[in-house]
């Protein structure tokens, strides 16, 4: 097939009129395949690696048909590829001309090389349409590539806040960076720059901080990790595109209520809320995610006024706004009840990207319709697809479609895991040390004849990583039972990583007795009375979005039996929190000796040990206040009745 640029053979031989016609054809063919000069064989820009960004965007854009165009705007779960017929999968590229693609969070069974080799047969699949626009695929990496086995999974962004570290946070970025791009991938939708103002919010760990400075700091650290210093991407082959989100003031919906309704004058918009995308948008940041949540009633993917007049044009941002996860389906109640509503709104308002996880069909015919009839006007196409394709042209992807295999040997090493250890000391937060000051117990003595390690939390990898970890909600134990189901590729294999337990095994010396209490009842302590001290581990089980919303904000069961049943029995009681926020502890506070905060650390509980047992000073401040009970919430700090049990900012230092 002649490529676009060039006239048809078949054509021009059956008009020859002349020999010297015919004799320029043959010239110009030859030129094509001989090495002639740029202006015999048909220049095109688009292609030319030297062309400025700019020029070679606007040149592509002007050969594109409509369905080309919108096929940039549409972004689809990969499982289509995985699970449909052949000839139907490869539709979606050929046919549809889908520009995007996305893991959801259960995509966890392939091992980096199978991945990148999935990769290019989607995106060879791309590059052999008639224009040959590469693919951009992307991927939930919140806290390391949390969503396949065996990967580095760092403490979760609440843990990273009380490191008050933004040179270890850049590592970070730049760690998951190399992990995410070892599969394959060359976006992700990160980093979560929301300013969580009410733990009662079920994504409140994927937040920084309560206070704006401190998530300001950690984004422009995260950014430079993923993406590099320049715009965009500095290097394509370690690092990727980033995606800040969710746009605005999903951290601050009323009553913590996930996707709810966030009331803010300007003050508390501009001055809390926004300051993190404007620094996103200033290092360069490729994307922007809307959030689910309303501004003042207005829903965030349909508000013109914020995605457009500010984002784009008040803030000159040049990348792309995708949705979320049927993202505009959700701007009616109930969701999709005017589904053709929905795309022209969202399009209109500025959205970019439609993820469209499985129903793109449906989508693509709406938005023609939309466009055909005048509703959508084309410039606002133009302007969409003018963006997706700046990312692609400045991440390189048109010079490096194909992924390698190349930085697979980086996936999940000991050097990365070594630097997640690292977090995980820096985040752990000493919030008690003894009930006087002169009744130290913290660090712990390693040599001693027996301790006892109580609670299901000590030793379960999936409650230590919390939600977004292999799968959506996380999961339960070691991350070897999550469905072996062969379809939906899921991990069959224990996942690498040092619970708190195994830590505490390893730590102390080895003479040493450790007695595991999974479930202690009100005889452990009698029968285990010459134990030195007990370490009990207690918290949250995993969650994610709404499954997390709370409005008690309660250590999970057991774990409040676990508590009465070891501390204040006669031992030295050292109770362990992990949790992706405050819980409420003061009930319980008078009868624990020592009382320490490590978030959800991740696979690397030995973080946790290189602290208890004073090998590595407590360092870590709260990133968010800790509240007496759950009747004063929402309450920051700065607020006018601030009466917290642990103040923000506080935090024992060994």
């Amino acid at each position: 097939m002649i490529k676009r640029g060039y006239p048809s053979m078949a054509a021009t031989i059956y008009g020859v009129r002349s020999f010297f016609l015919l004799a320029a054809i043959v010239i110009l063919f030859s030129g094509r395949y001989g090495g002639a000069t740029a202006a015999t064989r048909g220049y095109i820009k688009y292609k030319d690696p030297k062309a400025g960004v700019e020029e070679r965007v606007e040149d592509l854009l002007t050969r594109m048909t409509l369905p080309e165009k919108l096929g940039q705007m549409c972004q689809v779960d990969r499982f289509n590829f995985s699970f449909f017929p052949p000839a139907t999968r490869h539709e979606i590229f050929t046919k549809y001309l889908i520009g995007s693609v996305l893991s959801n969070p259960y995509d966890t069974g392939a091992s980096p090389s199978k991945r990148v080799v999935q990769v290019n047969t989607m995106q060879k699949l791309s590059l052999s349409t008639r224009l040959g626009i590469p693919l951009l695929y992307a991927i939930d990496a919140v806290h390391g590539h949390n969503t396949f086995i065996n990967a580095t999974i760092f403490p979760h962004n609440v843990g990273l806040g009380a490191t008050r570290d933004p040179d270890l946070v850049k590592k970070i970025g730049a760690i998951t960076a190399l992990e995410v791009r070892a599969t394959g991938i060359a976006q992700a939708f990160a980093p979560c720059v929301a300013v969580c103002r009410d733990p009662r919010w079920g994504r409140c760990y994927e937040s920084y901080s309560e206070d704006p400075k401190v998530v300001n700091m950690m984004t422009e650290s995260i950014m430079e990790g993923l993406q590099g210093n320049a715009p965009y991407v500095a290097d394509f082959k370690t690092k990727l595109a980033g995606c800040a989100k969710h746009f605005v003031g999903d951290g601050g919906t009323v009553g913590g209520i996930n996707e709810n309704n966030t009331v803010a004058d300007n003050a508390t918009l501009f001055g809390i809320h926004m300051p993190p995308f404007e620094i996103a948008v200033k290092k360069g940041i490729a994307s922007i995610m809307a959030s689910y949540s309303s501004l003042n009633g207005v829903k965030m993917h349909a508000n013109r006024a914020m995605i457009t007049d500010y984002l784009k044009n008040t803030l000159k941002f040049q990348g792309f706004v995708i949705s979320d996860w049927l993202g505009i389906d959700k701007i009616t109640t109930p969701p999709r009840a005017n589904y053709t509503y929905s795309i022209e709104a969202s399009i209109n308002a500025g959205i970019d990207m439609v993820m469209v996880p499985f129903q793109y069909i449906e989508f693509l015919e709406g938005l023609t319709k939309l466009v055909n009839g005048g509703y959508i006007p084309m410039s606002r196409i133009d302007d969409a697809v003018r963006r997706v394709l700046r990312v692609k042209f400045s991440i390189g992807l048109f010079e490096n479609p194909l992924a390698e295999e190349t930085l697979v040997s980086e996936f999940g090493s000991e050097a990365h895991r070594e630097i997640a250890r690292e977090a995980v000391r820096k985040s752990m937060v000493l919030l008690k040390n003894g009930k006087t000051n002169v009744d130290k117990v913290i660090p712990l003595q390693r040599n001693v004849k027996k301790i006892v390690v109580a609670g299901a939390h000590a030793n379960n990898m999936g409650w230590q990583c919390g939600g977004f970890t292999l799968t959506w909600q996380g999961f339960n134990g070691t991350g070897e039972n999550i469905g072996r189901n062969k379809a939906m590729q899921l991990p069959t294999g224990k996942t690498r990583g040092t619970t708190i337990l195994e830590a505490i095994m390893k730590t102390v010396d080895h003479t040493t007795e450790v007695v595991y209490a999974e479930e202690p009842n009100q005889d452990t302590s009698k029968l285990h009375i010459d134990a030195a001290y007990t370490i009990v581990v207690v918290g949250e089980a995993p969650y994610a979005e709404t499954q997390g919303d709370s409005t008690t904000l309660s250590i999970a069961a057991p774990g409040p039996d676990t508590i009465r049943h070891t501390c204040g029995s006669g031992m030295k009681c050292v109770v362990v929190l992990v949790t992706g926020r405050p819980l409420v502890i003061e009930p319980y506070l008078d009868t624990i000796d020592a009382l320490v905060v490590a978030w959800l650390p991740g696979t690397e509980g030995q973080g946790i040990t290189d602290v208890l047992f004073g090998d590595h000073p407590f360092t870590g401040t709260l990133p968010r206040t800790w509240m007496k009970s759950v009747t004063q919430l929402p309450m920051n700090v700065g607020d006018k009745n601030y009466d917290p049990l642990f103040p923000f900012g506080y935090g024992i230092k060994t």
